[in-house]
């Protein structure tokens, strides 16, 4: 990764950045998220990480500090999964399976027509058929961690918060269940043979052993807390767990032609369930961990920022396939959205407002997208540089349209500034007044 000096430097620049950003992107009216990822932008190998000052693409790539966003993303996982508790899913459990299922299926089958379609427009195999129809698939994939963020920031409460984060957590396991399907079908078209295994097999056992995993430390983190009695320990227990999870998660393993391996969000996600049911002082420890992972937080996004590749710009085919992707896919989560709401029921809000909320993607494309380049040839670089090019565009506007969506809808109320220093300095006075003022 580099030397102490250059990893705690980089590091301090991006928190920085990151945080002075914010501040104009305050004044602005844009959330705090999107401050963070022009942060990583601007300091990253296209912009100032040529000079030497911050992430340089040969000397010290954003991709070196994947860990910290491994375990960021495991914190967001397993603070989504503190959504699921029983009394809130009694309420809106069948409503948020039916919308996530449905809403994830009919992009895919938006944005597939849409470029399979495009497909035999543009010339000289542009865009072949198997591409087309991977990136259907990765069309399915929101981004959670951009979503919390907007919901942390602005406190945001009400009917379309309520189900949206059970909605994008139940996305992303439709979602590798149909990239699965999907990719099979591009090889099989690809090479002539259908391989049941890749296409059925693999992507549902990643998708039960990864809540298995998490249903395990769910209940080991539950037994080992109540050995713990501070408040110090018991935070530090909730990191070890998370921890814990996201590193039995990258674990992979080949048996015959089945593949076995573990989504850590999933996991992440089920251990925040488990331990949100059976703990009574889940709720404390939450909010606890949600403080400490701040600064990981600001560092993950302020990273994804310098990871965006600016090169997709240069070739007019990417941009014209992308921008294609990226107006269908919209089309396909908000329309997806809007039906299934209706179709479950749900508040005029959710109706006119949810699929808005599901525009940002990011990591959960990504990483279907470097799983894509296995298919080798144009196929595969061709579907990491359209995903790379929306996720650029999508993490930069698509915070922001879910702020406005969550305005809105009501969930998002105008508050009067808040100051934790005007706070201090508040209880600070009252701290210095006479408890008993003598009268004159």
């Amino acid at each position: 990764m580099g030397t102490t000096a250059t990893i705690l430097l980089t590091l301090a620049i991006a928190l920085l950045s990151g945080l002075l950003l914010s501040r104009l992107a305050k004044k602005l009216g844009l959330p705090a998220v999107t401050a963070y990822l022009v942060a990583g932008v601007i300091i990253g190998p296209f912009c100032l990480g040529k000079l030497g000052f911050g992430f340089n693409a040969e000397v010290n790539p954003p991709q070196n500090y994947s860990i910290l966003c491994d375990l960021a993303l495991g914190f967001i996982a397993f603070a989504i999964g503190n959504e699921f508790r029983l009394a809130q899913l009694k309420q809106i459990g069948k409503k948020a399976t039916v919308i996530g299922i449905a809403q994830a299926v009919v992009t895919t089958v938006v944005v597939d027509i849409a470029l399979i379609v495009l497909s035999f427009i543009l010339p000289d195999g542009l865009l072949p058929l198997p591409a087309a129809i991977i990136l259907g698939a990765v069309a399915t994939a929101t981004a959670p961690a951009a979503t919390l963020m907007v919901v942390r920031q602005y406190k945001a409460k009400g009917p379309v918060t309520d189900i949206l984060l059970p909605v994008v957590a139940l996305d992303d396991a439709v979602g590798l269940v149909v990239f699965a399907v999907s990719f099979g079908v591009a090889g099989a078209i690809n090479t002539g043979t259908i391989d049941a295994v890749s296409m059925i097999v693999n992507p549902l056992l990643e998708v039960v052993l990864s809540l298995a995993l998490g249903s395990v430390m769910g209940f080991l983190f539950t037994f080992c807390e109540k050995f713990f009695h501070s408040r110090s320990k018991r935070m530090a227990i909730s990191v070890t767990f998370v921890m814990l999870t996201v590193a039995i998660s990258s674990l992979k393993f080949e048996i015959g032609s089945v593949h076995i391996a573990f989504s850590s969000l999933l996991a992440c996600m089920m251990l925040g369930t488990i331990f949100c049911n059976i703990c009574d002082f889940s709720e404390e420890l939450m909010e606890r961990a949600d403080r400490w992972t701040v600064p990981l937080l600001v560092l993950f996004f302020v990273i994804s920022g310098a990871e965006l590749d600016l090169s997709v710009f240069k070739n007019w085919v990417y941009i014209v396939i992308g921008m294609a992707y990226i107006i269908f896919r919209c089309i396909g989560k908000y329309y997806g959205a809007r039906f299934s709401a209706k179709l479950a029921k749900c508040d005029d809000n959710i109706v006119k407002y949810l699929g808005i909320t599901l525009f940002p993607q990011a990591g959960v494309a990504l990483g279907m997208a470097s799983q894509a380049v296995e298919f080798g040839g144009d196929v595969g670089v061709l579907v990491q540089s359209i995903t790379l090019f929306s996720v650029l565009i999508y993490e930069l506007v698509g915070p922001y349209f879910t702020k406005v969506a969550l305005t809105k809808a009501g969930d998002i109320k105008p508050h009067g500034k808040t100051s934790a220093r005007e706070e201090a300095k508040k209880l600070l006075q009252e701290s210095d007044s006479p408890k008993n003022p003598k009268k004159s």
